[in-house]
């Protein structure tokens, strides 16, 4: 099943895709004509891990992490599936990356790793984007808009061997699976539980593969998951940018 939130005449409904049309309850809506969809959850944060694939430590020359390596996004970095983003005015170093995240169902901690799956919604995609150019992790990658997240949550998937791709403007820049990951789906949600009480709606991501390039005004992004989808978003015009 793929579960989705919309905005639509009616206001902002949640409900299942199928088909081409998001069904809520006795309702239906024709997506992109009668519903536009939102971001398929509203996080009271997004915890992220970096450093989770070997090509990406090759990459920056990092170390391997002994645990994972996480930071956060707050509420407002998240932006809806499809919809354009102004390239961000303070920086002139803008790049992607196409991660899985899971969603939280229900208020937990302290979870343990062979009953993570009994507390997730399901999973969807996260573009986590960088200003590289920024100082420190928070400026790089907490700003406004920063974690693009959907179309969808997708709720009978394996997350451990998902094949992804990465495309900018039809070019690949990413392909690789979650099988390469460091620390698992289940070992990173258990492991930020001992740490975080999460609440429903809350989004966990589990880092992203090597991702070579910028962006640059014009771009749009499409990361797929096998089994979840795409997430697409465009780059607009900078509101200020200066080079």
């Amino acid at each position: 099943m793929r579960l989705a939130r919309a905005r639509t005449g009616n206001g902002i409904v949640e409900g299942s895709v199928a088909n081409g049309d998001l069904h809520a309850g006795s309702e239906r809506y024709a997506l992109g004509e009668e519903a536009t969809l939102l971001a398929p959850c509203a996080p009271s944060a997004l915890y992220c891990v970096g450093r989770n694939y070997a090509a990406t430590l090759e990459q920056m020359d990092y170390d391997r992490p002994e645990e994972p390596d996480f930071f956060l996004k707050p509420p407002t970095s998240v932006h809806p599936p499809g919809a354009q983003l102004a390239y961000p005015s303070f920086t002139s170093e803008l790049t992607y990356a196409g991660e899985l995240a899971a969603v939280i169902d229900r208020k937990c901690h302290a979870i343990d790793p062979e009953d993570v799956s009994d507390v997730l919604r399901g999973y969807t995609i996260m573009n986590d984007l960088d200003a590289l150019d920024q100082p420190g992790r928070t400026a790089r990658k907490a700003f406004d808009g920063s974690a693009p997240l959907g179309p969808w949550i997708a709720t009978d998937v394996d997350p451990t061997a998902m094949a992804m791709e990465t495309t900018v403007s039809g070019e690949i820049r990413q392909e690789a699976s979650t099988g390469r990951m460091l620390f698992d789906p289940a070992e990173v949600v258990a492991f930020l539980s001992e740490r975080f009480t999460f609440r429903p709606g809350d989004a966990i991501a589990f880092g992203s593969p090597a991702n070579p390039g910028l962006l640059e005004p014009g771009d749009e992004i499409e990361i797929w998951y096998e089994g979840v989808g795409t997430l697409r978003t465009t780059i607009g015009p900078a509101n200020a940018r200066t080079d």
